[in-house]
Order: C-alpha cells, then structure tokens, then sequence
C-alpha cells in the first residue's frame, strides 16, 4: 500500500514522524509551520491547502493517516467518496497518539489493518468499529481480498455478513476451501459440496465461490459470489482486428460454458502480437495482464487442434490460442477448445491448481 500520513500539529508531526520511521513505505506530510521539528524527509504545506492537498492525493493513495479531528477528517473526505470498492483507506489519529480510528474503508480498503499498524508502531490504541471485527466473526469481502477473488456484486457483501451477524444459515459451496478457513466454525454455516446440494438446504443465504454462472433458482438478493481469478483466454488475431470483434467473441462462447468474464486472470498469445492494438485494449478493458509466448515456447506444447497454416504463415507457429492458454494456466486443461471468427481464434484453459463447480 501507498500510505500518506498528515499532520497539522506539532505533536502530530513528531507523531506522524514516528509512525512513519516505523512502517515502511509512507509518506509525511506537514504543516509548514512545523517541518522544523521533524528529521524525517517530509512534503510540506500551507495549512489553508490542507482541504485541496487531500483532494489532489486522493486517488494517488491506497491509504492515509490522518493525525486531526475525526470531525475535520469527516468534513474534507466526504464530497471525494464514491464507493467501498474504490475508496482508500482512511485512519484517523489524535496528535497524542491514544488513538487509532479505522474511519473508513475497513475492509477492501484495508483501513482496519492500517490503524492496528498504526497502533502497534505508536502505542495507540487500535478503534476498529465494523461489526464483524468487532463480535470476532469473519468477513466476506475480506475473505475475498485475502484470496484475490472479485465480488460479483458488492451489495450483497452487506446482506450475507448481516445474516452471519443475525445467525441465519449459510450455505457455502466453496471448492477452493478457503471459506472453511477462513470461518474457523464460527457462524451458522452449512458447507455443501455442490450447488445443487446448497438448493436442497434450509438456508437463508449463499456463498458460492465459482467462476461458473449460476442457475436462475437462487435468490439474487441472497446469493453472494465470489469469483476466483482463474480463466485463462487464448487469443489469435489478425493484424489490425479490433478489441470490440475479440470481446464479441469471447462474451459468445462464455455464455455458452455457464462461465464468468469476472473469472479471467490472463489474456494469453504469441509474442509478434504483443503490441496487437485490439488485443492490447482489450486486455486493458478487463484489467488484466496480456501474456505473450515465444515461437519456440509454443510450438513445444501438444495441443489437441491440428496445426493451423494460417499461424504457420502469418507468425511461424502451429497454433496460437490452444498453446498459449495451456501456458498461461500453467498446463490446466482447457475448457475450450479453439473456436474461430473471420479474424480471431479463441481457446479457453483453467488453472492447473484451481477447482470450480
């Protein structure tokens, strides 16, 4: 995390100073008017700028401390919030260092663990106010942090933590077994093996983690998914194909498999494609990485297509979208084999050391 502190005292300076020396990676800031009482290398500021300073570091930052009143920190941060899935952390500190306060974005954020940090190289205490800390019970969105998982859809984080704070059963269906875990027993939680075996269940709500679309029988309101990043997209293209024909074709064939676009960790390829304008905007589109393999790396995978004349001639190997997913997944096997549009080959691989349902 890429954590500013800022201090507007003083005391909050040498506080700030403290925090800093001891948690690698910060950056101070201080009031102009007392840069001279810290060692430390430090940005400083015209108190009259504090409001714009946070405002201009705002999306720059994972996380801030900020060493003020709650209710100053409250009145400059809330016109910069716009949602838990994208806001930094945000900790509050009182310059006498008695406190710690995770003020904001707790979870996905990680503010809670910032201000035990905090606390920890200060001698504060840490004030953790989310429900779940607070009553030793786990938390869905932080279970999919850990994992590197993507929420579905972030509202019913709030739904199922509820239930698992009101003790209303929980079906999970969770492959990977980190939810098991991660809930220790604690909760009403019924872990089932299938998802059909979750439908039978008397329960209220559903954890499911899968990278597969889900039957129109549950709930939307009470059924939470988790998405391991764990598909891999073997592409082909022709030289100057654009990403709107390459995403036509991949939304096509996942629908098809009950499979989730969320789900995508790579786009894999050939190297001569690595600055392919289509393929490179459409890998920025899903925020993930392209991944493109020699020649040599490719022609010595064994893939089920025959060699294709096309890639042959056009880039000098058998075949493109079935060699480079295998590679990507880490020899996983594929759950498509090569489909073909006018101008774009696509194949489908699951990483080797994930399960789905």
């Amino acid at each position: 995390m890429r954590i500013a502190i800022i201090a507007i005292t003083g005391r909050g300076a040498l506080l700030g100073q403290r925090v800093s020396e001891n948690i690698a990676g910060l950056e101070l800031y201080v009031s102009n008017r007392y840069t001279d009482q810290t060692t430390s290398a430090c940005h400083s500021f015209e108190p009259s700028e504090l409001k714009s300073l946070i405002a201009s570091l705002w999306k720059e930052f994972d996380g801030f401390v900020l060493i003020m009143a709650t209710g100053i920190v409250v009145r400059m941060i809330a016109p910069l919030l716009q949602s838990k899935e994208t806001d930094p952390a945000v900790v509050v500190m009182d310059e006498a260092g008695k406190f710690a306060i995770s003020l904001l974005s707790g979870h996905l954020g990680g503010a809670n663990e910032l201000a035990e940090r905090c606390a920890s190289a200060s001698g504060a205490c840490p004030i953790i106010t989310t429900a779940t800390d607070a009553n030793d019970l786990p938390s869905f969105d932080m279970l999919a942090k850990e994992q590197g998982w993507v929420i579905d859809d972030i509202s019913l984080v709030k739904t199922l933590n509820a239930m698992l704070l009101d003790n209303e059963e929980i079906a999970v269906v969770d492959p990977t077994g980190q939810a098991r875990l991660r809930l220790h027993g604690r909760g009403k939680v019924t872990f089932c093996e299938t998802v059909t075996e979750a439908a039978d269940c008397s329960a209220h709500g559903f954890l499911f983690v899968s990278n597969r679309l889900l039957p129109s029988e549950f709930s939307p309101e009470k059924t939470l998914i988790l998405r391991p990043r764990n598909l891999v997209l073997g592409i082909g293209c022709n030289r100057g194909t654009p990403a709107s024909e390459i995403d036509e074709l991949v939304k096509l064939h996942l629908a098809q498999l009950s499979l989730s676009l969320k789900s995508v960790c790579y786009i894999a390829s050939v190297a001569a494609k690595r600055d392919e304008a289509g393929l490179v905007e459409y890998a920025e589109r899903l925020g993930v990485p392209l991944r493109c393999f020699e020649n040599d790396e490719l022609n010595r995978v064994v893939f089920p297509s025959p060699p294709s004349e096309h890639a042959l001639a056009a880039v000098g190997v058998a075949g493109v979208a079935e060699p480079a997913a295998i590679l990507a997944s880490g020899g996983g096997r594929l759950l498509l084999n090569k489909v073909k549009s006018p101008n774009v080959t696509l194949a489908v691989a699951e990483l080797k050391e994930k399960q789905s349902i």
